[in-house]
């Protein structure tokens, strides 16, 4: 925001921020100083983000855990991510999580930035089952996106959404620890 000549209070807290597609979340800030000059915030972001934003991730404690338990009960594991696609490809090859078999997110442009876009292309990529498939997120959007396509939802606690956004958006599960997913993946399906 500095760099578009915006003075932001440093002690915002922005987790708001965290999960909508990338132009929606900068058109929301760019409004509070009259710019609407999305394409070039988000620009900019994705210069920094690509330098070095994306190593700046740490996955959750308990994760790689959880992913593994997935395999072992062969249930396949897809991405889906309203983060760009090669930004998100770079992240899960950067961990090692080796457990998924393909990794989704917004195209450049913004082409399945939205979650309800992209799980259907997702389910019709990779011809999955709604009544067979489970979507697993931290926020509001991950929920809807998926039930817009007849997916049930499992929301969890240790990301960006509160279990209050996570309730008021329908959840059909909520997990506070990754180890709880399977469980509840299975009680679903």
């Amino acid at each position: 925001m500095r760099a578009l000549g915006h003075a932001m209070d440093e002690s915002e807290d922005l987790t708001w921020a965290i999960g909508p597609p990338t132009e929606d979340m900068f058109a929301l800030l760019l409004a509070r100083f009259g710019d609407s000059d999305v394409d070039r915030a988000v620009a900019l972001y994705r210069r920094c983000y690509d330098e070095r934003g994306w190593r700046e991730n740490t996955p959750y404690d308990g994760i790689a855990a959880a992913l593994d338990g997935f395999a072992a009960a062969e249930m396949p594991l897809f991405v889906a991510t309203s983060k760009r696609v090669d930004f998100a490809r770079r992240i899960v090859t950067h961990f090692g999580f080796g457990q998924f078999q393909a990794v989704h997110g917004a195209e450049p442009g913004g082409l399945r930035s939205h979650k309800p876009e992209l799980i259907k292309w997702v389910l019709e990529q990779h011809d999955i089952d709604p009544a067979r498939a489970v979507m697993i997120g931290d926020r509001r959007y991950d929920i809807s996106g998926a039930h817009a396509n007849g997916l049930r939802a499992i929301g969890v606690t240790w990301g960006y959404g509160t279990r209050e956004e996570l309730a008021q958006a329908g959840a059909d599960g909520i997990a506070d620890s990754p180890g709880e997913l399977l469980g509840l993946a299975l009680g679903l399906l």
